[in-house]
């Protein structure tokens, strides 16, 4: 395919419309490739930035120099939880986090407006923060040291989903490159506790920052998300009774009562599952187990040689679209209550549960938007095929425009493996197919306008 950039007397005119459909997707194409090393390195200097809860700062700070060398204003304004808890999508602090140290990390945003408007406007949005890297040792390389290997990136983040905002970035520069920009809003967003509670994205929306449309570039292969499971975080504090290992009969062991109750409470995600459940999204049809009930952390016991009095265990649990938060945090309880009532190895133990982190609702999303059709329209033009459509077991910052914002939203990203394990990495020719995909959807979305129009 032979690709050319317009010439002068087609941006001065003003009516990129007039340029050839498959002309002009294959400049911008082209002009995504050509930038391939640079969103490479670009994405090297996110991943050494160990954008961890509560230490975004770097990342950020990188991003503010990146959206201003792309022309953007920057607005970098912190997290105010105070602001955020009267707001329906609010999840309380973190599990066992200092509530005031969570105050006053920052957003960005870089915000592009033209000089006329004759587009729609355009949300891009995506998380600065990444989980824990597990034991350091059992990467191949340092997980805050990108590497690359066999055509792949390796760090942590560099899926999850640092690629995705590389992406994007590289796919306006792109458009850049050949004299173009955006002829509508778009909003660069990089937001904060995405893998937690998803108060960054609301406070986007607190800020009223507002769009057309809303695109999260999460590492999901290339597919249209159509549908998105809820997730609450709990914590399940047990108490037994204390006694020495010489007669452990007189004592009551909260950490094999914790068990105990993890097992009656993986009863209920398996009835959740079951095909057949009331409680089963029909958007899931195609997953053996979406509702995933995980033990992602146990704290118990005081000594070696005594019964631990307590256990506390952390649990995220999983669930549909159209259960309510509420009904979830129900039958989580129902469940403990039951089972410490009839259950004889739970004699003399008492439980209560804590709530922080993710309270977010599942949701959907209309496959038929016009959000929808456009990218997939993009996609065709990059691969020749339209994208695949999923429903997926977790849940993204889609759900704030979507249930909050009254915006039309999805997620389309890159591949990548071992998100949140280790040796994570994303593909760089799926970077670039990416970036060719949101380029080519910015421009026919936004529409596109001069950069300047010269005297």
């Amino acid at each position: 395919m032979t690709m050319s950039a317009p010439s002068q007397k087609q941006q001065d005119g003003g009516t990129l419309s007039a340029i050839a459909g498959g002309r002009r997707d294959a400049a911008i194409v082209a002009a995504v490739d050509a930038r391939q090393d640079t969103a490479i390195d670009l994405l090297r200097a996110m991943v050494r930035c160990p954008s961890v809860l509560g230490r975004e700062v770097t990342a950020q700070d990188l991003m503010v120099g990146t959206f201003a060398g792309m022309g953007l204003t920057i607005d970098r304004f912190p997290i105010d939880l105070d602001a955020l808890r009267r707001l329906p999508g609010f999840s309380p602090p973190v599990l066992g986090a200092d509530v005031a140290g969570l105050n006053g990390r920052d957003n960005v945003v870089g915000i592009h407006r033209p000089r006329r408007q004759i587009g729609r406007s355009l949300i891009l949005n995506g998380h600065i923060d990444v989980v824990p890297t597990g034991p350091e040792a059992l990467w191949t390389t340092p997980p805050f040291e990108p590497a690359v290997r066999d055509g792949r990136l390796y760090g942590r983040g560099a899926g999850d989903m640092k690629a995705g905002i590389a992406a994007a970035i590289t796919a306006f520069r792109a458009l850049q490159d050949l004299g173009w920009q955006p002829a509508a809003p778009v909003y660069f967003q990089t937001v904060v506790e995405e893998e937690c509670t998803g108060n960054g994205a609301l406070a986007c929306l607190h800020r009223g920052y507002r769009a057309d449309a809303a695109v999260i570039p999460e590492p999901f292969n290339h597919t249209l998300m159509v549908a998105q499971l809820g997730v609450i975080w709990l914590r399940l504090v047990v108490t037994g009774t204390p006694a020495h290992v010489l007669d452990t009969t007189s004592g009551h062991n909260a950490i094999e009562a914790a068990y105990v109750l993890i097992g009656h409470l993986k009863a209920l995600e398996e009835v959740w599952n079951a095909p057949a459940s009331r409680e089963r999204h029909p958007s899931f049809a195609d997953h053996a187990h979406p509702a995933q009930f995980n033990v992602g952390r146990i704290e118990g016991g005081e000594w070696t040689s005594a019964v631990p009095i307590t256990c506390a265990v952390d649990l995220r649990v999983g669930f549909f679209p159209g259960q309510s938060i509420e009904s979830v945090k129900e039958a989580v309880l129902g469940v403990v209550a039951k089972a410490c009532a009839e259950d004889p190895a739970l004699a003399g133990v008492t439980t209560h549960i804590e709530y922080g982190g993710f309270q977010a609702e599942g949701c959907t999303f209309d496959a038929d938007d016009p959000l929808m059709r456009v990218l997939a329209d993009s996609h065709r033009t990059v691969y020749g095929v339209s994208p695949g459509k999923i429903a997926m077991p977790c849940t993204t910052d889609a759900r704030f425009f979507t249930l909050y914002g009254g915006i039309s939203s999805t997620c389309y990203g890159p591949e990548a493996s071992n998100i949140h394990g280790i040796d994570e990495s994303v593909s760089l020719s799926s970077l670039r197919d990416v970036a060719r995909v949101l380029a080519l959807f910015m421009a026919a979305w936004c529409g596109l306008e001069p950069i300047a129009v010269s005297s």
